[in-house]
């Protein structure tokens, strides 16, 4: 195909545009329910399979009659609770496998369709139990206001123009606020056609060896972004679990596989799941794909995403939402959960007056008025 009739894959074409859409509609209505199962005694394990199941169901209604169209799930549903910051989606096989929610745990959801490669990725967090007559508060509150504000202020941020380490700054002076951090070096990425992880990066909480290094950016019209907020009361830096790793991906690195069954491995990911993070769980045999993980992943063809853990003590939030930045706005197409100052009973504000004044500007950009044409003098 000549350059001149090389399909545009960026939301300035509107096919494109409506692809994601369509996928974040899926995930919306797939998220809302997984949430809305959280409840006491539910097990962690059915929970994520539901949340998968239902993506492949929703999915089954978009595109009907062009077949060729790949769909799929973009993130395997994650559901970590209380110090488990992310990642834990668990296998039949693991010890922890029938661990089941209590009241006042902090449930924190993750899930994502795609539609011809273009993702649409949603991540929220919900206190088991809470509602308006039993409200969260304390510590858990001031986390999950922490997260809520610095999500809103982003998409602010993000709009044409502005740079990275901008966002960055605001972030941490809103965590700061309810007395919380970002967790150090977690990004945000551009999102691409079958790509999650894009060139251009934001990071919420750069360890000091990495502020004065990491790449500045500007964002630009027609770009998407995968907006990962997590935020913690304690010190920011968390640990990798014990628990055993599920969530695999491709990386796009290139090596020939020596063992036999890596190579097995590697062609059973490619074909079923692409380039988008999976579960060992949705593996034909789990057996046989852990044995052909272990040179995948130390050759760097495969990323397991290794699931990370807080102090006992601390509570940690999440939102996490994609955005189309345009040249009218920047659009928040998937929604978490939606915050209620009536379940989230947070004590602190923010006072600082320059970001309070973003919080109240709009996600939309104004245009400009047209210049009025000069009076042209009469004879």
């Amino acid at each position: 195909m000549s350059a001149a009739t090389k399909t545009d894959t960026t939301i300035a074409n509107t096919n494109v545009v409506t692809k994601y859409k369509a996928a974040a509609d899926v995930t919306n209505s797939v998220i809302r329910k997984v949430i809305s199962a959280c409840k006491v005694d539910s097990k962690i394990i059915d929970l994520c399979k539901l949340g998968d199941a239902s993506i492949i169901d929703g999915l089954s209604t978009q595109y009907t009659k062009d077949k060729s169209l790949s769909k799929g799930i973009a993130y395997p549903t994650s559901i970590s609770v209380n110090n488990i910051v992310c990642h834990y989606a668990p296998s039949e096989n693991d010890a922890t496998s029938q661990q089941t929610l209590k009241n006042g745990d902090v449930v924190r959801v993750q899930l994502g369709a795609h539609i011809d490669g273009y993702a649409a990725v949603a991540g929220g967090t919900v206190v088991v139990g809470s509602s308006a007559e039993s409200p969260v508060t304390g510590k858990t509150a001031d986390a999950i206001a922490a997260a809520h504000y610095a999500a809103e202020a982003i998409q602010r941020l993000i709009k044409p123009g502005n740079k990275n380490m901008a966002v960055t700054d605001k972030v941490q002076k809103i965590a700061s606020a309810f007395g919380c951090k970002p967790i150090e070096n977690m990004l945000c990425h551009e999102q691409k056609q079958n790509d999650l992880d894009g060139e251009k990066q934001i990071i919420l909480n750069p360890a000091p060896e990495n502020r004065s290094t990491f790449a500045t950016c500007e964002f630009a019209p027609y770009e998407v972004y995968l907006i990962d907020v997590f935020i913690t009361t304690g010190e920011g830096r968390t640990k990798k679990s014990e628990l055993r790793t599920n969530i695999y991906k491709k990386t796009g690195t290139s090596y020939q596989l020596k063992m036999k069954s890596a190579r097995a491995t590697f062609s059973d990911i490619s074909k079923s799941f692409g380039t988008f993070p999976f579960t060992i769980r949705s593996c034909e045999d789990e057996r046989q794909t852990r044995m052909g993980l272990i040179e995948c992943t130390k050759m760097g063809v495969v990323q397991a995403f290794d699931i990370q853990e807080e102090k006992p003590s601390e509570s940690v939030a999440q939102v996490t939402f994609t955005a189309l930045v345009t040249p009218n706005g920047v659009e928040r197409i998937t929604q978490g959960v939606a915050f209620d100052s009536k379940v989230i009973k947070t004590e602190k504000k923010i006072e600082d007056a320059e970001i309070r004044q973003l919080l109240e500007t709009s996600t939309k950009i104004k245009k400009k008025p047209a210049a009025k044409p000069a009076a042209v003098a009469s004879a």
